[in-house]
């Protein structure tokens, strides 16, 4: 059995403990779909309890996944795991594109709709550098596969992402109230 990931309950932590075969599926699928570990986890827990997962629960999710990610970064950086941190740093970005893209009705499903995101929104919010900004990102995630870059490298490269995820928090546009 192998603990996935762990999240707070009425300041309880709930701990997500799997077979190590579903574990497998799970990172399997992760790596060829890109999409994170919990998201697969929210994702088969809303069908298996026949739950809808509404734009704005789904906007929440990205983003304290992303906070989640940044945070182990960190924790990643100062232990000077540069390649580790490189893909939490990616993972938080492209979360946070996710949650921005998920306020505006969108779902993303692919790199390719991620970048396809990043450049449309930038246009739209006159924003240009949050196309170079999440290409630093992409470049981190690279450095899973490549190990190349130097960890005063990625130390920066997590500054730009750190603006990146400031700057997407500010176009979360938050939902309108129904009217009774």
């Amino acid at each position: 059995m192998t603990k996935i990931g762990e999240t707070m309950i009425m300041g309880d932590p709930l701990e997500l403990i799997l077979p190590k075969k579903i574990e497998g599926r799970l990172r399997e699928e992760s790596r060829k779909t890109g999409v994170s570990i919990e998201e697969l986890v929210v994702e088969a827990l809303c069908i298996g309890l026949n739950e809808k997962i509404n734009p704005s629960d789904k906007v929440e999710m990205y983003v304290k996944l992303s906070e989640k990610y940044l945070r182990e970064a960190d924790d990643l950086l100062a232990k000077g795991d540069r390649v580790q941190a490189s893909e939490k740093l990616w993972g938080s970005a492209a979360l946070m594109v996710k949650a921005t893209a998920a306020s505006r009705g969108i779902t993303i499903s692919s790199h390719s709709e991620l970048f396809s995101f990043v450049r449309k929104l930038g246009e739209e919010e006159g924003k240009p550098e949050l196309r170079r900004l999440f290409s630093v990102a992409s470049t981190l995630h690279q450095n899973l596969y490549e190990n190349w870059l130097h960890e005063d490298v990625v130390k920066e490269y997590s500054e730009d992402v750190k603006q990146l995820i400031a700057e997407l928090k500010k176009l979360i546009k938050q939902p309108t109230p129904s009217i009774p």
